[in-house]
């Protein structure tokens, strides 16, 4: 399993081969480190955790800079969950350094990040509803839910768990899969990734093959 920590850049397009355009979102991937790696006799699962970015020292807590020691000072900490992870099968320990350069170009992967935040939406730009009729006596609700249900229905008289409703829109994890490695630039320690992936431009984004 291939995995790294990056921060989202933004999105840019590529020309392949055959001279097509293929949108990418680019990533910044600095080398992470290994914090710790997890072990199913002492931790009960298995992992590898990894620190990524930079921190001023005055924003670093105490734990944290003991369990740091001198590896440096991470503004992310996250944990990669993989079966079998030990230290004897991936030949990882504390220390260990590793770069954009674990994938390869081709290479297939899922990114997970949390998506923008919007704030509070209605239901048609949170729920895609089409609204009412702009005439034929609208006035003044053509943004609106309309009918809810209710009444003595199935509902019994209340609003009935996950009613699409107007509310706090994005601000989730989200996963988007089957995204391909268009380039591979170590030397830049940057990712083009194919298609869109979570998040605005500084995003924290996991991505895994």
């Amino acid at each position: 399993m291939k995995y790294i920590l990056g921060e989202k850049i933004g999105m840019s397009q590529v020309f392949d081969s055959e001279g097509k355009v293929i949108p990418v979102t680019v990533v910044s991937a600095d080398p992470n480190v290994v914090l710790q790696v997890r072990t199913k006799e002492k931790d009960s699962y298995e992992a590898v955790q990894v620190g990524f970015g930079i921190r001023k020292d005055k924003n670093i807590k105490k734990p944290q800079k003991g369990h740091f020691k001198d590896l440096g000072n991470f503004r992310y900490i996250k944990e990669f969950r993989t079966p079998q992870v030990s230290e004897s099968k991936l030949q990882v320990s504390r220390g260990d350094k590793f770069d954009v350069s674990v994938f390869k170009e081709g290479d297939m992967v899922k990114v997970s990040g949390i998506s923008k935040s919007k704030g509070f939406q209605g239901v048609m730009k949170r729920h895609g509803f089409h609204g009412a009729p702009a005439t034929h006596g609208t006035k003044h609700a053509h943004r609106e839910p309309g009918s809810i249900g209710g009444g003595g229905g199935r509902a019994g008289g209340r609003v009935v768990k996950g009613m699409k409703m107007a509310g706090r829109m994005g601000g989730e994890r989200v996963t988007v899969k089957n995204l391909k490695i268009v380039k591979v630039d170590a030397e830049n320690s940057l990712l083009a990734i194919s298609g869109a992936v979570p998040g605005r431009k500084g995003t924290l984004l996991e991505i895994r093959g």
